[in-house]
C-alpha cells in the first residue's frame, strides 16, 4: 500500500502528540513505585474507564473477530461477549473492595488476605507466572498482529516491525508511569475508534459489498446470526451454551478476570474513590462490548466477499510472507480500500491500539517482577527510585522476551485459545475468596497446579494427534480443578485469625460466609448490599446486551427486533440510574 505525505504526516503527529504526556509525568512517575504503578491513587472514573477500553483495544482485537466472523459468524463472538458476565461482576461486587483494599498490585492481595508460607510462595510465583510467562505469551500475540498488519500495509518483515515498535513501547512505558499510560490511552482511544469506523465505512462502500445492504443479501444468514444454529449441537454447545453457562465464571482471561485482576485491578487501585472504581468499571464494559464490535464485524463480513478465500488475500498480496496468511489477516487486507489520509490515519489508530495494550502490560507485568518479586524477596530495603529505576530496566527486559517469543506464534485465534486453556477452572476461587473466609492459600496453589497439569496434558495430547474439542477439554479442566481446590480447603488449615480480622476490617466484604470473623471483628457494618449488586449485576448486563445487539438489529435493517432491545436498553438505563445513587451512598471516599 503506497503511504502518501500526507498519510506519514497524521501517523508523525500522533507519535508526537502521545509521547508528550510521558514527558510531563517523567518527574512525577519517578519519585515512588506508587506513582509509576497506580498513579498515586486519583484517577477520575472516566480516565480509568477509557484506559481500560483502550488497553482492551490492541492490534490483534480486530484480528481475532474478523478470524471468528469469518470461520464460524457473527454468533462466534459469544466465546468473548460472555465475558461481560464477569465483567459486570467486577463492576458490582469486587470494584470497591479492591480500592478498599489499598494495595499496590493485585498480587499483593495475597499476603493481605492469606498468611503463611503458602501465601508468600503464592505472591512469589504469580508474580514470575503472570508478569513473566503469561504476560509475554500476550504481547506476543499482540505482536503478531502488528507484524501481520506492517507486513501487508507496508512490507516489512516482522522483525523490521518488532524493532521499530518494541523501541517505542520500551521508551514511552519506562519513562512515564502508569500516569502517562492512562492520559495516552485517552488520546489514543480517540484516534483508533475514528480510525475503526472509517475502515467499516469505506469497506461496505467497495463495489463487490454494495453497501449495508448489498453486504447483507449477499452474506448467507446463517453467518450473520446473532445465535448459533442450535440444530447444530456440538457447534451450540462450544459457541454459546458453554460460554454463558461456565466459561465466563471459570476462566481467568486477562481484561475479564473473575473478580477482576491484571491490568483491570490495577486501573480499579489507581482510582481516587470508591466510587470512581466503580463508574469506571462500568463504563469500561458498556464501551467495550457494545461500542466497539460492530465495525470490526462489518470490515470482516465485507471481507468474505471481497477476500472469500485465503488464496485471495495471498494474490493480493503476494509479497506477504505465506505463514502469516490466516482468516485473522482479512483485516489489515481490507485496509487497502482506505484512501489517501484515512490510511495513515489507520495506521495511527493501530499504532495507537497497539502502544497502549503493550504499555499497560508493560506497566502491569513489571510491577509484579519489581514489587512482588525482586522488592519482596529480593531486596526489601532499598529506595523508591532504585525500584522505580529496575522498574524500567524490566521494562525493557520483558519488550525483548514479548518480542522473540511472537516468532512462536501462528494465528491471534490459536493464541486466544491457548490463553483461555492456560487460566482455565481457576476462577471460581478468585470469585468465592472475597466472600468466604474458610478459603486459604493452599486452595489457590491446588487451583493453578490442577489447571495447568490439566492444560498441559490436553495440549501433549493435541499434539499427539488425539485432539480434544475445546469446549470439552474446558468442562474436564473446571470440573478437575474444582473438586481438587475444594478437597485442598478442607484438608489444610484454615489462614489465622489475626490475618482474616485484620483482612475483613480492612474490607469488609458482604455476605454470610465471613459471618463468624464478622462477629469476632468487632467494626461497623459493610458498606456492600448484595441484593443491590446483584439488581446492579443484572441491569448492566441487560444494559450493555440490549445496546450491542439492538445496534446489530437497526444495522442489520431489522426494525422489530431492533426496537424490542432498544425499550430494554432505555428500561435497564433507568434502572440504572435510580440505583447507582444507591450504591454510591455506601461507598467511602477514600
Amino acid at each position: 500500500m503506497h503511504l502518501t505525505s500526507l498519510d506519514l504526516g497524521i501517523i508523525a503527529a500522533s507519535v508526537v502528540i502521545s509521547f508528550l504526556p510521558a514527558i510531563f509525568f517523567y518527574k512525577r512517575a519517578s519519585s515512588s513505585t506508587t506513582e509509576f504503578f497506580t498513579s498515586g491513587r486519583a484517577a477520575p472514573w472516566w480516565l480509568v474507564g477509557v484506559s481500560m477500553v483502550a488497553t482492551t483495544f490492541s492490534t490483534d482485537t480486530p484480528n481475532l473477530v474478523t478470524n471468528m466472523v469469518r470461520e464460524k459468524g457473527v454468533s462466534d463472538n459469544w466465546l468473548w461477549w460472555s465475558f461481560l458476565l464477569t465483567g459486570m461482576l467486577t463492576v458490582f461486587f469486587y470494584a470497591r473492595m479492591w480500592r478498599r483494599s489499598r494495595v499496590l498490585t493485585d498480587l499483593e492481595f495475597y499476603e493481605l488476605r492469606y498468611a503463611g508460607k503458602a501465601a508468600t510462595f503464592v505472591r512469589g510465583f504469580r508474580a514470575v507466572y503472570l508478569g513473566l510467562f503469561f504476560n509475554c505469551v500476550i504481547m506476543a500475540t499482540v505482536n503478531l498482529a502488528a507484524a501481520k498488519i506492517a507486513n501487508i500495509v507496508l512490507g516489512w518483515p516482522m522483525w523490521q516491525t518488532l524493532l521499530l515498535c518494541s523501541t517505542i513501547t520500551i521508551f514511552f512505558a519506562s519513562v512515564s508511569g502508569l500516569w502517562g499510560v492512562l492520559v495516552t490511552d485517552s488520546i489514543q482511544f480517540t484516534i483508533t475508534m475514528t480510525a475503526t469506523f472509517a475502515v467499516a465505512y469505506f469497506a461496505v462502500k467497495q463495489p463487490q459489498v454494495g453497501g449495508l445492504a448489498g453486504l447483507f443479501r449477499q452474506i448467507d444468514p446463517k453467518t450473520l446470526n446473532l445465535l448459533p444454529d442450535f440444530g447444530n449441537w456440538s457447534v451450540a454447545l462450544s459457541v454459546i451454551i458453554i460460554p454463558i453457562t461456565i466459561q465466563w465464571w471459570s476462566v481467568w482471561y486477562p481484561g475479564a478476570e473473575p473478580g477482576g485482576g491484571s491490568y483491570i485491578a490495577q486501573r480499579m487501585l489507581a482510582s481516587r474513590t470508591e466510587k470512581d472504581a466503580l463508574t469506571g468499571t462500568l463504563f469500561f464494559n458498556a464501551m467495550h462490548y457494545a461500542l466497539r464490535p460492530w465495525p470490526w464485524i462489518i470490515v470482516a463480513l465485507s471481507s468474505l466477499l471481497i477476500f472469500p478465500h485465503l488464496a485471495d488475500i495471498h494474490l493480493a498480496f503476494p509479497y506477504v510472507d505465506p505463514k502469516l496468511i490466516g482468516n485473522d489477516m482479512a483485516y489489515p487486507a481490507m485496509l487497502r480500500f482506505l484512501p489517501a489520509g484515512f490510511l495513515g490515519l489507520m495506521i495511527a489508530g493501530m499504532l495507537a491500539s497497539y502502544r497502549s495494550t503493550i504499555e499497560t502490560h508493560l506497566n502491569w507485568g513489571t510491577s509484579y517482577l519489581v514489587h512482588d518479586f525482586y522488592r519482596r524477596f529480593l531486596n526489601r530495603g532499598a529506595s523508591e527510585r532504585h525500584y522505580v529505576f529496575v522498574g524500567r530496566v524490566t521494562t525493557a527486559l520483558l519488550m525483548v522476551c514479548a518480542a522473540l517469543l511472537t516468532f512462536a506464534l501462528d494465528t491471534a485465534k490459536a493464541s486466544f485459545d491457548l490463553i483461555l486453556s492456560v487460566g482455565a477452572g481457576t476462577g471460581l476461587i478468585y470469585l468465592l475468596r472475597w466472600f468466604w473466609w474458610r478459603i486459604n492459600a493452599w486452595s489457590e496453589v491446588a487451583a493453578m497446579v490442577s489447571s495447568f497439569v490439566v492444560a498441559v496434558a490436553f495440549f501433549i495430547a493435541g499434539k499427539a494427534g488425539h485432539h480434544v474439542p475445546a469446549h470439552v477439554s474446558l468442562v474436564v479442566t473446571v470440573a478437575t480443578t474444582t473438586v481438587v481446590w475444594v478437597t485442598a480447603t478442607y484438608l489444610t488449615r484454615p489462614t489465622d485469625r489475626s490475618t482474616l480480622l485484620a483482612f475483613y476490617r480492612l474490607v469488609r466484604p458482604a455476605g454470610p460466609g465471613w459471618g463468624p470473623v464478622r462477629t469476632e471483628a468487632g467494626v461497623g457494618p459493610t458498606p456492600d448490599s448484595l441484593p443491590l449488586a446483584l439488581l446492579g449485576w443484572v441491569l448492566g448486563c441487560v444494559f450493555v446486551y440490549s445496546g450491542l445487539f439492538g445496534a446489530g438489529s437497526f444495522i442489520y435493517g431489522r426494525m422489530m427486533q431492533g426496537t424490542i432491545f432498544l425499550a430494554l436498553f432505555l428500561l435497564s438505563t433507568i434502572g440504572l440510574v435510580r440505583l447507582l445513587p444507591r450504591l454510591w451512598s455506601g461507598a467511602a471516599d477514600s
